[in-house]
């Protein structure tokens, strides 16, 4: 299993990586300001316009290093990546099943299913923690809302039918979230998803969770030979990473919106973390995206039991057992793909 390493976030919006050696070298203004030895690193995510050398390039393509490039908001930019590594009969048969709706559909239903099972789940949790803070009955009846989806999701045959089952879940889901928010409700109130641009605190923040679960899941599903830009639910699209989407469907709720929850409820950011530009976009401070990142890293390195496997493993392992997962299914290993069930 692919050990959870270190990932580099270069926040920087100036800052220039290149190669010295076996360590990955961060300059400002032509002088040196990080150095990192490489055999520490299993990610490298650059918030900079500066970008890298060709040289560091080749050494993380290499050593099998994802290298990625995002706007300074957390936009995704591209990846550097070395030569394939996947079995192209695994491949191949990937790409036979997203040309067919129906065995595509038994892969997309069962994320769908994990998606709105943990979103569930999530609900739960804050009904349970917290039942004096929030609508009792509202909860109750978006979590009976959510439970009632899931059999005809495990049942649909059609892609078409199965996203308008999961629109109907999410709808249920968001209209509660703002309740899950505890904390400087002035600051953070969310009225919906909205991103291109982000127009609140809560959305910038999720919208910035998503980039991170979203490269994370690409380096998953290329780690273990798959081809992150070939999904099932979300079908092809040049520039995008539909089976890394795919993938983290059913990890949204409980990875992602859990983690922005916390840093919000734990007061790790505050209302005035956050600035807004010119566009209405609103964006994190630096010193608040900074610490949005430390958060993140620390919680990929909290322990979780999985349900599938019934073993214990850091949060930031789980995109890559998934992939796993996914891949025994595809080589038929496994007679249906097990989605991460969160409770």
């Amino acid at each position: 299993m692919r050990k959870l390493l270190n990932v580099l976030f270069v926040t920087s919006e100036d800052a220039y990586l290149s190669l010295d050696g076996e360590n990955v070298v961060v300059n400002r203004d032509k002088q040196e300001s990080g150095r990192f030895p490489l055999h520490n690193l299993s990610g490298i995510l650059c918030f900079s316009y500066a970008g890298a050398s060709p040289a560091l390039m080749g050494a993380c393509g290499k050593r099998g290093i994802d290298l990625s490039f995002c706007t300074p908001t957390g936009r995704f930019l591209a990846r550097a990546v070395g030569e394939e590594n996947g079995n192209v009969l695994l491949r191949r048969e990937q790409y036979r099943i997203a040309d067919d709706p129906r065995r595509s559909c038994q892969i997309a239903r069962s994320m769908i299913f994990g998606k709105l099972y943990n979103a569930r789940w999530s609900v739960e949790r804050t009904r349970r923690d917290h039942p004096d803070r929030i609508d009792a009955e509202r909860f109750s009846a978006v979590s009976q809302t959510l439970r009632e989806l899931l059999p005809p999701v495990a049942e649909e045959t059609s892609l078409d039918s199965l996203r308008g089952l999961e629109g109907t879940g999410a709808a249920a889901y968001f209209s509660v979230f703002d309740d899950m928010i505890l904390r400087e409700k002035e600051a953070f109130r969310f009225r919906g998803r909205n991103r291109r641009p982000p127009l609140d605190p809560v959305n910038a923040m999720l919208s910035f969770a998503y980039s991170l679960l979203a490269s994370e899941c690409t380096a998953a599903l290329e780690s273990v030979g798959l081809d992150a830009y070939v999904g099932f639910l979300h079908r092809d699209r040049p520039g995008r990473t539909s089976l890394a989407v795919d993938l983290m469907e059913e990890l949204r709720p409980c990875y992602a919106d859990r983690f922005v929850l916390t840093l919000i409820n734990n007061r790790v950011l505050r209302g005035n973390d956050f600035e807004t530009a010119g566009n209405g976009a609103v964006l994190m401070k630096d010193e608040a995206r900074r610490a949005f990142l430390k958060a993140w890293q620390e919680r990929k390195r909290e322990e979780i039991r999985h349900p599938f496997l019934d073993e214990k493993l850091p949060w930031g392992l789980v995109p890559y057992v998934q992939a796993l997962l996914l891949a025994r299914y595809i080589r038929e290993d496994l007679d249906a793909y097990p989605p991460f069930l969160w409770k």
